[in-house]
């Protein structure tokens, strides 16, 4: 609980992964997938509940073993490619509200992204309260990929700067207007919020600013890769205390 709030943790975790099959039960450091966000969840001093939500037998019984509830089975209708997420975390806070009472806040943990720490679950929780916000979701700042350095290929295939009139002038980094991606390490919501708007992301959300190491996410498998390199070498990164 945070100010006598109650907080429910949601992960979801499907079986079905087009892009690197078994990605969610795939082991990371000797850990499953899954367990990397149920871990961050239970390490929370906020979070009352972690519940998983999937419609793997396999992956139930690992989120089990460690330590989260699988009070259901994700209905299949939630569980296809296309299937939004929002409808599965719906299901999740409709489900528990109906066992053990109403929540005031749902925190979504993603498996894609193990690098989220129960510190930056607490932290992002008291920036919510502190602000009065009604959401918060991570983001982390664009840098070599931001727009003002991108070019598009014209019909006659010679390259055209994006969003300046020419290459000629250089462009300096502390020159650049500072935009932030949605990166997907955590997001948190007002339930009555999210139950109304069914998303995160409205007037009324905060952003909670990760460093570019910790924005990685699992897609393939070059980027478990990267992501055991990052967690090997984690305590380096940390001590940079930079946001790039």
């Amino acid at each position: 609980m945070i100010n006598k709030k109650k907080v429910l943790a949601v992960i979801l975790a499907r079986g079905g992964s087009k892009g690197l099959p078994g990605k969610n039960s795939r082991m990371l450091n000797n850990i499953p997938l899954v367990g990397w966000p149920i871990q961050t969840a239970l390490g929370s001093k906020y979070i009352d509940r972690v519940v998983v939500s999937t419609d793997d037998p396999g992956i139930a019984a690992i989120a089990r073993a460690y330590g989260a509830d699988v009070p259901f089975m994700r209905p299949a209708e939630l569980a296809q490619d296309t299937s939004p997420s929002s409808d599965a975390v719906i299901h999740a806070i409709t489900f528990c509200a109906q066992t053990d009472g109403d929540y005031d806040y749902v925190v979504l943990l993603e498996p894609t992204s193990p690098l989220t720490e129960s510190a930056d679950v607490d932290k992002a929780m008291e920036e919510l309260i502190a602000n009065e916000g009604l959401a918060i979701v991570g983001v982390s700042k664009v840098a070599s990929t931001h727009p003002v350095y991108c070019a598009t290929i014209g019909t006659d295939k010679f390259l055209k700067p994006y969003q300046r009139d020419s290459f000629a002038k250089p462009i300096r980094r502390q020159d650049v207007d500072e935009l932030y991606f949605f990166e997907g390490s955590l997001y948190i919501s007002e339930v009555k919020k999210y139950l109304a708007t069914h998303t995160f992301y409205h007037e009324q959300t905060l952003a909670y600013r990760v460093p570019a190491w910790k924005s990685l996410e699992i897609d393939t498998l070059l980027d478990f890769m990267k992501i055991e390199t990052v967690i090997n070498n984690k305590e380096a990164l940390s001590l940079t205390n930079g946001m790039e």
